[in-house]
């Protein structure tokens, strides 16, 4: 059975990996966490008793510790979902980003660097250093077209010039030292065991809660969905199939205005949890002042994973918004732990210093 060191896999996107990694590639797992703000070993409650999953906490800029465990668990590869990721915190605190996403990928590459160029020659064909980044690198699009893997990075936040750092250290790496890495780009992600400092998860807190849901500037911001599980199914598809050296953007056909997305909540909740007083949730919807820096608009052209890979979204907004909607109400415990560290939904990134 082989292994994978997947980094950052106690967050929303690397847990839903690794328990959905677990349950359908036949492979071990190494997770290793640093158990920041957003990492939660509650998502991982169900490995607890699991052998084919191990859980470390430590830091990817720890390169005494990530080279023993590469020595010890012989990885075919590395997933690196590691990263401080909300765009709001990198403007109130950009140096965290920068020493996370850039010092610590620098790490990380360096660590296996040195593991692959040790391997057997055959064990080195295999290997592989999967790096998961943001289509935030890319900046912001008008009212038409979308980003492919050729779009020239422009990013506007410390968040994504952070990852566009660690994405660009990537490639030199690979084309440094041979070491054979992929990398993808992904669209804004929703589902289960999300933070509620995001969208999705803190509108139903805050909606729930009979709080002002604050959308930021006039609403008509545009994200690409992407729901986690869709991702996940295309890391692993990138991970077996993917040309080593290429990008992979992947994005989940699904353009929503941010206001849209809030009323389509709204509405769901109302369904599932009207309000005692019988208003609409809508009636909670408070415009706030912009966040700076505010990208307008975000598309992904996923042509080249659906026509090389194979890969392609199966899960429309309509539904896996009602399914997510069902995940907060039904796991309800889960979401007051998270909440009972130092997060309690307020707004971040208002202000520039």
């Amino acid at each position: 059975m082989k292994s994978w060191l997947v980094t950052g896999g106690a967050g929303f996107i690397g847990a839903n990996f690794v328990l959905e990694g677990l349950a359908a590639a036949g492979v071990r797992i190494v997770n290793l966490d640093a158990l920041t703000y957003a990492g939660n070993r509650d998502t991982l409650a169900s490995l607890e008793h699991d052998p084919r999953h191990r859980f470390v906490h430590g830091d990817i800029g720890d390169r005494t510790l990530v080279a023993a465990l590469l020595a010890e668990h012989r990885p075919s590869a590395i997933v690196n979902f590691a990263a401080e990721s909300h765009v709001d915190r990198s403007i109130d605190g950009p140096a965290a980003f920068v020493q996370t996403n850039v010092v610590g990928t620098l790490s990380l590459l360096e660590a296996a660097r040195d593991y692959w160029g040790a391997l057997p020659e055959n064990e080195a064909a295999q290997f592989r250093f999967l790096h998961v980044s943001t289509d935030e690198v890319y900046g912001s699009l008008g009212d038409s077209g979308a980003f492919t893997e050729e779009t020239p990075y422009a990013p506007n936040s410390p968040y994504s010039a952070s990852k566009a750092a660690s994405d660009h250290l990537v490639r030199a790496f690979q084309h440094t030292y041979g070491l054979p890495t992929l990398t993808t780009n992904c669209s804004n992600n929703y589902g289960p065991f999300q933070f509620p400092e995001k969208l999705i998860p803190l509108v139903i807190q805050k909606a729930l809660a009979g709080q002002p849901l604050p959308v930021y500037g006039n609403g008509k911001n545009v994200r690409d969905w992407l729901f986690v599980s869709d991702h996940c199914a295309a890391i692993r598809r990138v991970l077996d199939a993917g040309r080593v050296s290429e990008t992979y953007n992947i994005g989940g056909d699904a353009e929503r205005q941010n206001i849209a997305v809030v009323k389509t909540i709204c509405a769901l909740l109302d369904q599932r949890r009207p309000r005692s007083d019988g208003l609409p949730r809508e009636s909670q919807i408070s415009f706030v002042a912009d966040r700076p820096g505010h990208d307008r608009r975000y598309a992904i052209d996923a042509s080249k994973i659906k026509r090389e890979l194979g890969w392609r979204p199966t899960m429309g907004f309509e539904e896996g918004i009602a399914r997510t909607v069902d995940w907060y109400l039904d796991h309800d415990a889960w979401v007051r732990r998270v909440l009972d560290g130092s997060y309690r939904m307020q707004r971040l990134g208002s202000v520039i210093e």
